[in-house]
């Protein structure tokens, strides 16, 4: 029996566009009916008690992190996306037309292209009017309509329902019961759908840098895999993720001020990456850990990969504290390193100098979170890549394809 596959969305996301583009052709690879939920965004923030434009949120360095990263996801789908001067622009006009007109496809894409490629105003009611004729409705039956106390009752519903649910932003998708959220978890989607995802093998020659802290269970996630991802191009940078906070103006657990819906999404999805990785994962009792000492003996120890893996398992897999003497000479000693001597080297100044060093440098180089991945490409200099699910993305940008820059 084929799965079903809800895709629930508003037209003011440019990942809940890119994700339109591709989302048919992933459900009939899959073989999965695909459920077509239009829902109002703002509706679902103000239940959530989230800014209505997230991105005037961001830092400068996030900020300009997500358009890149937008362009890269627009480029890999081979679709055109112009982020519009006016955004966040008003959808919910847009959105009663579609239930209205039936939730069309056709319509769908439609409105997606004129808001972002065209950047038009889709709550002009003469953009609609168009709109709607150059796909072959009878616009002002579909105005009409969309005026009707049903359809704004009928979108009403469908964002409460979204709320109870616990959706949190678009994309979000369903297959049965399970939730994912985002047009870069669609391979997950596939998957879970009875697809399958082949990733086509690639050899990375650019130089990486490869910046990480213990504190972050995403780095974790990339720890493991960065050799078989990257091998020798990784240049391996250890950072304390707290001192880059601080100085960006960031929280120092970031994961505390997600809201209860957001926060049981991305520990469910930590689990999911582990899973897909084949990489043990249990979230410590003593999270959030001070990680100056590891980091600082990691440096004394010349930043071997291995002692990076042991001490990030130590802390992410067996719920040991790696900001205690104790537990990084147990790790130390299990890989046959000198402990005493590492650990003594760790106080001296120059380490400490050191670590201060590669955080501000991490700082220059734009980085505003960890994982991190910045590229150093010959065709367009450095490019930076943020989050354990962008390392297969930065790999290939270090192997020269030009549709991950």
């Amino acid at each position: 029996m084929s799965k079903r596959v809800e895709f629930w969305f508003d037209f003011s996301c440019p990942y809940a566009y890119l994700a339109s583009t591709k989302v048919e052709a992933m459900a009939a690879r899959a073989g999965a009916a695909l459920d077509v939920r239009p829902m109002l965004l703002g509706g679902v923030f103000k239940a959530r008690g989230v800014p209505q434009n997230l991105s005037a949120t961001l830092s400068p360095a996030k900020a300009r992190h997500n358009l890149d990263d937008m362009r890269r996801g627009a480029q890999r789908a081979g679709v055109e996306l112009k982020m519009p001067a006016g955004h966040p622009m008003r959808t919910v006009e847009a959105l009663r037309c579609v239930l209205a007109a039936g939730v069309r496809w056709e319509l769908i894409h439609r409105i997606y292209r004129a808001y972002w490629v065209e950047n038009l105003e889709i709550s002009d009611r003469g953009v609609l009017t168009r709109l709607l004729t150059e796909v072959g409705l009878d616009a002002a039956e579909v105005l009409a309509r969309a005026e009707s106390v049903a359809v704004r009752e009928e979108l009403r519903r469908r964002t409460e329902e979204a709320v109870a649910r616990g959706i949190f932003g678009v994309p979000t998708f369903f297959v049965d019961d399970a939730l994912y959220w985002g047009q870069d978890r669609m391979d997950m989607v596939e998957e879970a759908a009875g697809g399958r995802v082949v990733e086509p093998a690639i050899t990375p020659t650019a130089p990486v840098d490869f910046y990480f802290d213990y504190s972050s269970p995403f780095a974790y996630l990339a720890i493991q895999r960065v050799e078989a991802e990257l091998g020798d191009v990784a240049r391996w940078r250890p950072i304390l993720l707290g001192g880059l906070f601080r100085s960006i103006g960031t929280p120092d657990v970031p994961l505390f001020q997600q809201s209860p819906e957001k926060r049981r999404h991305t520990m469910l999805d930590l689990h999911r990456q582990a899973e897909r990785a084949v990489v043990s994962f249990k979230f410590p009792g003593c999270f959030p850990v001070r990680t100056v000492l590891p980091l600082r003996v990691t440096i004394a120890a010349g930043t071997p990969p291995a002692l990076v893996r042991a001490l990030s398992r130590a802390l992410w897999a067996e719920d040991r504290d790696v900001g205690q003497v104790e537990v990084v000479r147990e790790v130390l000693e299990g890989l046959g390193l000198d402990a005493q001597g590492l650990l003594e080297r760790a106080e001296a100044p120059e380490i400490k100098t050191a670590l201060h060093e590669s955080t501000a440098g991490a700082g220059q180089a734009g980085v505003f979170g960890v994982p991190t991945f910045v590229v150093h490409t010959r065709e367009r200099g450095p490019l930076l890549y943020w989050g354990a699910d962008r390392l297969r993305l930065a790999a290939a940008a270090a192997a020269g394809d030009v549709s991950a820059m």
